[in-house]
């Protein structure tokens, strides 16, 4: 009788991929964990317990198979692992790297709640992928038949990735408009090197480009191309821009030189190591090498902000966050290795100023929790008589970020959109007001994660094909 390859939780412990020391990885902008093992990845993906109803796949909002890759893995059938991951996930090796698994896959595993720490899901999905890369399994896109019908997808980050790849397979002629000279949105010029390294993304984007998606990059929507010259041009529109405009602070001293959004610092960093020129980060402006860094907020952009300073040579780095440690948005995984590097977290604290012009410091204001919000949050309330002033030589704002105003950008004024200022859709196909155009990711449900921006479109895709089989099924290969 064959072995059984899983239940083994109870005898197997959770492990892990080796994680590189915090001093080593604090030099570089390479992945920190290392790769699994054949064995390893067996070993570990043999501790799923195979559960009635796994709440893994429930919480994983692409509502991957987990547990039957994960038993195909354990039984060394890699290629058939592989090909159950990427049926229902377009970037696999994307999604492994870089979901807070911590807050769904793995932070709903059965074996998890029951004391016997969860399978290292996203570990065991990045080896897959990996190994399929490897051994050339992934395959450019190739249509059984090519159709006439023309999709434009404005924004090449995940979910415009996903509509176009998902529509290609059904032979739509796709092409994707984006204002950056690269691919990849978010994963290519937001996301630290350390997190995703580049060539992950830049194989993914040159696959794409294989297998028939057109790529029209450097283009700005509303300055080189209108919005209604690309309704003319194509059948559907997807608008995937995501949500760039970051959160301001209005509080005294804010505009002074040395205070600078995230996002710019985050992109020069990733333009850096694509060996770009970046008269910005060279002349120190969007550099924190031999400064004093805070850096203002609590998620994951804050998370990879505090990160990319160390790296980058900063004499300390401390970052304010106004609740405590339990109550912040971004991934506790990501704490953890933060504070592994040398980073240092300010809990209960919130700006109340800046010093100086060029910034010389920040005006602290500590706070403490108060009574829950309507969100069921406790809300931060300050504390009279407790400022202070933390020494900063570069402050890094990472607040958030808020849709542009796509209706006044693109002279459309009947683009529907909701009062925060993302467009409005239809929940279930994504379509918006405007026949034939769809909206997905953060530009249609607001600052978010990349997978709930690949579920959004493939979804939109579906919608799109079902159109146009005339509310039939047309099956994405």
């Amino acid at each position: 009788m064959a072995k059984q390859p899983m239940l083994k939780f109870v005898s197997v412990a959770k492990e892990t991929p080796e994680k590189r020391s915090a001093e080593e990885r604090r030099a570089d902008f390479r992945e920190i964990y290392a790769e699994y093992a054949e064995q390893k990845a067996a070993e570990q993906a043999g501790r799923c317990s195979q559960c009635g109803v796994p709440y893994c796949q429930s919480h994983c909002p692409l509502h991957n198979n987990i547990p039957d890759w994960l038993r195909l893995t354990a039984e060394g059938r890699l290629r058939e692992a592989y090909e159950i991951s990427q049926a229902t996930n377009t970037f696999p090796e994307i999604c492994g790297r870089i979901c807070p698994q911590d807050r769904l896959c793995e932070g709903n595993c059965v074996i998890e709640q029951s004391g016997h720490g969860t399978v290292t899901i996203g570990s065991v999905e990045k080896y897959i992928t990996d190994t399929a890369w490897d051994e050339g399994w992934v395959m450019p896109i190739a249509p059984t038949t090519e159709r006439a019908e023309s999709v434009g997808i404005i924004g090449a980050g995940p979910g415009g990735l996903a509509a176009a790849d998902r529509l290609r397979r059904a032979g739509l002629q796709v092409t994707v408009y984006d204002r950056y000279d690269r691919a990849g949105g978010l994963l290519t010029y937001g996301i630290p090197g350390f997190k995703l390294e580049k060539p992950v993304v830049m194989r993914r984007n040159e696959l794409l480009e294989k297998g028939g998606v057109k790529f029209e990059l450097n283009t700005d929507i509303g300055r080189d191309i209108t919005f209604e010259a690309l309704r003319e041009k194509h059948d559907f529109i997807v608008i995937a821009t995501g949500v760039y405009k970051s959160r301001d602070l209005d509080v005294a001293g804010h505009e002074a030189s040395g205070i600078v959004k995230a996002l710019d610092y985050l992109t020069a960093s990733n333009r850096k190591s694509f060996g770009d020129a970046v008269p910005d980060f060279d002349t120190g402006a969007l550099n924190a090498e031999g400064k004093k860094v805070v850096v203002i907020g609590g998620g994951d952009t804050a998370m990879d902000c505090v990160r990319s300073a160390i790296r980058q040579g900063a004499t300390s780095v401390k970052c304010l966050y106004r609740r405590d440690r339990a109550n912040m948005p971004g991934s506790q995984r990501e704490v953890q290795n933060a504070e592994e590097e040398g980073v240092e977290f300010v809990w209960l604290s919130a700006p109340k100023g800046f010093v100086g012009n060029p910034v010389t410091g920040v005006e602290v204001q500590k706070m403490r929790l108060g009574a829950p919000d309507a969100t069921g949050r406790q809300s931060p309330e300050v504390i009279e008589g407790a400022d202070y002033v933390e020494d900063a030589d570069l402050v890094i704002m990472a607040l958030g970020f808020e849709p542009e105003d796509l209706p006044t950008l693109w002279n459309c004024a009947d683009l529907p959109v909701t009062r925060w200022g993302t467009v409005k859709t239809d929940f279930r196909s994504h379509e918006t007001a405007l026949e034939n155009v769809y909206a997905v990711g953060d530009i249609a449900r607001g600052a978010s994660l990349v997978v709930w921006a690949i579920r959004d479109g493939r979804e939109a895709a579906d919608a799109i094909l079902a159109k146009v089989a005339g509310h039939g099924v047309i099956a994405a290969e």
